[in-house]
């Protein structure tokens, strides 16, 4: 079966009958093979799926949305290719649990920067799609999420929030403001900050692991 996302596999190390499913996805202008390094170190129990964004920035790897610049420098996001990256990630988690042997209640989702802005908003958007997210170097971006959240449906996911004191691409102030919103929703969720730029720490991937054992 040809699932809508180009992805990597790594298969579970230890089979059950229907194993916890774990979705990498990657940053803007990088690939699937970005966040595929760290499956070997990931647990063994999971099908980790590791996904290529649509996008391609012939040469420059892969988005999953525009990010455009006005004249002085202000960033903006094409909200309208974030929202339907969005649904299309919602898709392929459907088209892995159907091609897969895995456990459709749990499903982590673990993002880096464009994708961790991606992660937050599939799992508000579409809560029994998935269990838990690792957000990584990103931030929430309200417009892809819909304001109509429906807080009951909330109430099992559980997040990973780790970023930077010093990244230079998302400030930390916006990560900042993701676990206070999820407070608000009553959402379970963990948050970390780290000596570091953009990027994952050997500290922050070391309780990433500590999150993802619990």
């Amino acid at each position: 079966m040809e699932l809508s996302l180009y992805h990597l596999i790594r298969e579970p190390k230890v089979k059950l009958d229907k194993n916890p499913l774990l979705i990498l996805i990657h940053g803007y202008g990088s690939n699937e093979e970005d966040l595929f390094g760290f499956a070997e170190q990931l647990p063994d129990e999971y099908l980790i799926l590791s996904v290529r964004a649509p996008y391609d920035m012939s040469g420059y790897g892969y988005a999953w949305y525009a990010i455009n610049f006005d004249a002085d420098m202000n960033k903006f996001t094409d909200d309208v290719q974030a929202a339907q990256s969005r649904d299309l990630i919602a898709t392929f988690i459907d088209e892995a649990v159907a091609a897969y042997s895995v456990d459709k209640d749990k499903v982590t989702l673990i993002g880096f920067s464009q994708g961790a802005i991606l992660s937050y908003s599939v799992a508000l958007k579409y809560p029994e799609k998935v269990s838990r997210v690792a957000a990584l170097s990103g931030y929430l971006h309200t417009p892809i999420i819909t304001q109509n959240v429906n807080v009951e449906q909330l109430s099992h996911l559980k997040f990973f929030i780790s970023h930077g004191v010093v990244d230079q691409v998302i400030p930390i102030d916006w990560a900042r403001k993701a676990p206070e919103f999820l407070n608000t929703l009553g959402i379970t969720n963990e948050y970390h900050e780290y000596p570091v730029g953009h990027g994952v720490a050997p500290q922050n991937f070391y309780d990433l692991l500590k999150w993802l054992d619990k």
